[in-house]
């Protein structure tokens, strides 16, 4: 072999390539530093990728153009091996476009790696902490008969299989890492328990694995019920059990999870009983509870669900007391054997309503997949129809139907039998281990604001919180408004009293909370004259005391009164999403209650054409300017929404920077070289983090009903704050939370991840915890907005369900949790949902978006989708209405319409306006990353080596004279 030797002319290439290889290595530890007291904005990926894929591109070409040099010259090469080698080049090239394409999610998929494990550790752990007191507090307590709680006896028995196979949480997106969560027993045992180890290893030898989630469909929820058969309890297991424990503890749990709503036919599941619906007990569970009933004198039931079931069967005298203990996350089974053990008193309030039959909500028959069935269309491979759901009950969800269905419209009192019969546990419903006496020491009306003074007293032997309720009952005119008989306006929760100790809480709504949405009629909010009852109750149907405030006459809150709350004054948006529906009234509950399920329907001309529109009505706008005026993002922050230096500041960005921040929108927001924005990174979830890209977890929450349980906003705070300091560790600074959207039916399979079927304590909640993330630096967007209530086939292509419902209900149930967290907290993200109001999906609803959000309740910031379906989702119109960033893993395209045109580039830059102030108002340049990410320096490594390898090669290739003999073939003569 010819020996390879180094002349001038080498020795020349190769310093050249040191040099390029080390000015890019230079470049790169020096990019992005911050200088002076300037902070820095961080390393701007996409910019560092395209430099480099540029690079590449130029070295590749002038390697191309020196081997064409070399065979002109030469003469001779050796054609095989350089076949193989431009191949090799162009690999390289199709590579390094690729990472240039996907380098922010590439970026987004490694950013775990960069973070500062300790401070995780750190914030995590204090985390965990907070989520054992949530759930200490959030449990309730539904039944104790004879003071059975707290056990005296330190030997437990724990039946079921639910209990070795717990719900932690839910599944999706407000899911979590469960690998090192506390399970039942070890939290049993950490409260000082004994567990019959004996009945562990029986449902352990029995112990299916959950069914795996498709992540990328969020099919949630395993409906399978693997209890054991009460035949497979032998007598010497029962024997030894009864010789270990007078005292049984018998679990059942339900899940269920982003994608998919709770089954109404069992029929089919492993264990499931044909007739039944998921929330009811099945054959083999009631025989179970049979069995333990039987043989053992304490028997508790534990309920481990999110979701209400039915529990008649708790009204058994043999079964002594009860626990509701929802999803507990991490540790919260530590909770659960503390309350116990008597070492917490449970303080917990219901935040549904629980029926004895679940299907008697008048929800029950328009929850699911309805088909408009003349819609066919063919899409990769599968028929496909446009769906719809009626929301028919209009503003009787929950308690709000219960509480007024028995109602008699004339004398205004309640067939309690009747009443008594329908539901067991109320809205607001919950035991202690103590006693409280509450009694109203102070109310008045100051202005337009209506307050009380409420003294609680704890009259029992044990210290305890308890739960202050303020509910009002409005005039109510027979054919009018549609009204609740009662609707929660004020809530509290009082420090722990000992025996004895009293604390005065005070409450405070606003008058004009009482008004009813007036659809028909005035097209406002309206306060009807007459009496309105202010009532203290311990729950939605237990009444303390009352007072009244009397209305001499009606007061509409029109364009000339808007409400105080308000920018401008509500008035009708929807009446095209009212469709052709018979709603749910009062005044005559048997003709309009939704008594079938609804079926596939047809769907008229018109709406068919709606809902296959995706056009872009382009409008008239003056041209934007585009101007340099030296200011960085960061000399904007805390500036006011509306000053004129945003203006300013806008005119700095291209056409091509405003496209980047709206379309690069997956889990992130792009680094903006212009005006110095740095990169952020955005994670889920309502239940902890739970970064579905970058695979980074924090700790695991409760389900957020048991968050709203709690009925304890500053304790919600907190956690929010915890949420924001775990985030932060995380450099992570937008949250995908929280979810407010309502549990509109009992089977809505996302319920764990929303608060309540009441729009006040969920928006209460939401906010609190929204304004502790916020506080700590982060952004939030909460979620899903709006009239977002079921999950079945909701994700699947190429639909989003058209949504029909009264204006009345949208604006005091289902709206009415984003506006008070808009109006209280100043949240300045919100999350659009995959739903249609009406024909029109909800990103494209100028209606909602503008009208309601911005203009009427004054919302400032970013709305993001929620995860990009193009097949109906339109970006371009989208952006007009006032949706402003695509949540996808790619760039997702603008139409020309938009880029092109005055009108397009106007949207853009509203749309960027909002996604900076969002952004400059966040903790985004105290995490922005300004080290080089070492995927990059890997990168350069990979590419460096690959053309050093074809250096060589193409040299080799065009250099040898005369070809070695069996490379005649690839040679000319």
């Amino acid at each position: 072999m010819k020996k390879f030797k180094m002349n001038k002319k080498k020795w020349a290439i190769l310093g050249i390539w040191i040099a390029i290889v080390g000015g890019i290595y230079l470049y790169l530890l020096n990019h992005g530093k911050a200088s002076g007291d300037n902070p820095s904005f961080g390393i701007n990926v996409q910019f560092l990728v395209g430099w480099i894929t540029k690079i590449i591109i130029l070295l590749s070409i002038s390697l191309v153009a020196y081997s064409i040099y070399r065979i002109v010259k030469i003469r001779k090469t050796r054609k095989f091996l350089y076949v193989l080698s431009s191949l090799l080049l162009g690999i390289l090239i199709i590579f390094n476009l690729a990472v240039n394409q996907y380098a922010m999610i590439i970026n987004t998929y490694f950013s775990a790696s960069q973070i500062n494990q300790s401070e995780v550790k750190k914030t995590t752990e204090q985390a965990m902490a907070l989520t054992e007191k949530i759930e200490g507090e959030g449990a309730v307590l539904l039944e104790n008969k004879n003071e059975v709680l707290p056990l005296q006896n330190q030997k437990v028995n724990v039946f079921g299989y639910a209990s070795r196979n717990v719900v932690y949480g839910g599944t999706g997106s407000g899911g979590g890492k469960e690998d090192n969560n506390v399970d039942l027993q070890q939290g049993l045992k950490n409260a000082g328990f004994q567990v019959n180890d004996q009945l562990t290893t029986f449902y352990d030898d029995r112990y299916v694995p959950r069914e795996k989630v498709n992540i990328h469909k969020l099919v949630g929820g395993d409906f399978n019920i693997h209890e054991p058969k009460a035949s497979e309890y032998s007598e010497s297991l029962l024997t030894s059990a009864k010789e270990f424990s007078d005292t049984a503890l018998v679990v059942f749990s339900r899940n269920s999870g982003e994608g998919a709503d709770i089954t109404n036919e069992m029929k089919g599941y492993a264990g499931g009983t044909a007739g039944k619906h998921y929330l009811e007990l099945s054959d083999d569970e009631a025989a179970t509870l049979d069995l333990v009933k039987e043989n053992f004198d304490k028997v508790v039931v534990i309920l481990n669900s999110s979701f209400p079931m039915e529990l008649g069967f708790l009204d058994d005298e043999k079964i002594a007391g009860a626990l509701w203990i929802g999803g507990p996350g991490s540790v919260g089974f530590n909770a659960v054997g503390e309350i116990l053990a008597g070492e917490v008193n449970p303080s917990g309030r219901l935040v549904d309503t629980y029926a004895y039959d679940e299907t008697s909500a008048p929800s029950f028959n328009n929850i699911g997949e309805f088909p408009y069935s003349n819609s066919e269309f063919d899409y990769e491979k599968d028929t496909w129809h446009y769906k719809y759901v009626n929301y028919a009950e209009s503003i009787y969800v929950g308690y709000r139907y219960y509480e007024t269905r028995y109602i008699d419209n004339q004398t205004g009192k309640m067939d309690e039998a009747a009443y008594e019969k329908a539901v067991q546990y109320p809205f607001g419903y919950g035991l202690s281990y103590t006693n409280f006496k509450q009694e109203i020491t102070n109310f008045k009306v100051d202005g337009n604001e209506a307050k009380m003074t409420v003294k609680v007293t704890n009259t029992g032997k044990k210290a305890g919180k308890d739960v202050v309720q303020l509910y009002y009952t409005p005039p109510y005119t027979i054919g009018g408004i549609e009204k609740s008989h009662v609707v929660l306006s004020g809530f509290a929760k009082t420090q722990e009293l000992a025996p004895n100790q009293s604390e005065e809480v005070n409450l405070s709504f606003d008058v004009e909370n009482m008004a009813s949405y007036d659809e028909k009629q005035n097209k406002a909010y309206v306060l009807e004259k007459g009496n309105y009852e202010i009532k203290l109750m311990n729950n939605s149907h237990d009444v303390i005391d009352s007072k009244n405030y009397e209305v001499a006459k009606d007061i509409v809150f029109n364009q000339e009164n808007k409400r105080e709350s308000d920018e401008l004054s509500a008035t009708n948006q929807f009446e095209d999403a009212k469709g052709d529906v018979q709603y749910l009234s009062r005044w005559n509950w048997e003709e309009t209650m939704p008594k079938e399920m609804a079926q596939p329907k047809e769907a008229s001309k018109e709406l068919l054409k709606a809902l296959k529109d995706q056009s872009v009505n382009e409008g008239k706008a003056d041209p934007i300017k585009f101007e340099k005026h030296g200011l960085e993002l960061y000399d904007l922050k805390g500036v006011d929404y509306d000053d004129p230096k945003w203006d300013q500041l806008l005119e700095q960005l291209s056409v091509k920077d405003m496209e980047n921040l709206i379309t690069y929108g997956g889990f992130q927001t792009p680094a903006i070289n212009s005006v110095k924005k740095p990169a952020t990174i955005d994670a889920d979830g309502p239940a902890g983090i739970n970064h579905l890209v970058s695979q980074a977890h924090g700790n695991q929450y409760t389900s957020e009903v048991v968050v709203a349980s709690t009925w304890n906003t500053e304790l919600v705070e907190e956690m929010g704050a915890a949420l924001g300091k775990e985030a932060k560790a995380s450099n992570i600074t937008g949250l995908y939370l929280p979810g407010v959207n309502i549990h509109r039916s009992p089977f809505g399979g996302r319920n764990f991840e929303y608060y309540s079927e009441d729009a006040l304590l969920s928006g209460k909640i939401g906010s609190s915890l929204s304004k502790g993330a916020m506080d700590q630096g982060s952004y939030v967007f909460m979620k899903h907005f709006a009239m977002y209530d079921q999950e079945t086939r909701r994700y699947e292509f190429p639909t989003g369900a058209a949504t029909w419902s009264t204006e009345q209900a949208m604006r005091e149930v289902f709206l009415k949790p984003f506006e008070i967290a808009v109006k209280d907290s100043g949240i300045t993200g919100i999350m659009s949902s995959y739903n249609r109001i009406g024909p029109k999906w909800v990103g494209e609803s100028e209606a909602l978006l503008q009208n309601v959000l911005r203009d009427e309740w004054g919302f400032r910031g970013t709305v993001i989708s929620d995860f990009y379906k193009p097949q109906y989702m339109n970006v371009d119109q989208g952006l007009s209405a006032g949706n402003d960033l695509v949540l996808y893993l790619l760039p997702t395209k603008l139409n020309n319409v938009t880029t092109d045109t005055d009108w397009g580039q106007q949207n853009m830059r509203k749309a960027s306006h909002n996604i900076l102030y969002t952004v400059v108002n966040s903790h985004a340049y105290e995490v922005a990353e300004t080290n080089v990410p070492n995927w990059i320096y890997l990168l350069v490594t990979i590419n460096i080596a690959v053309f050093t390898f074809l250096l060589f090669c193409f040299t080799k290739t065009t250099h040898r004279k005369k070809p070695a003999r069996k490379f005649k073939l690839f040679t000319k003569k």
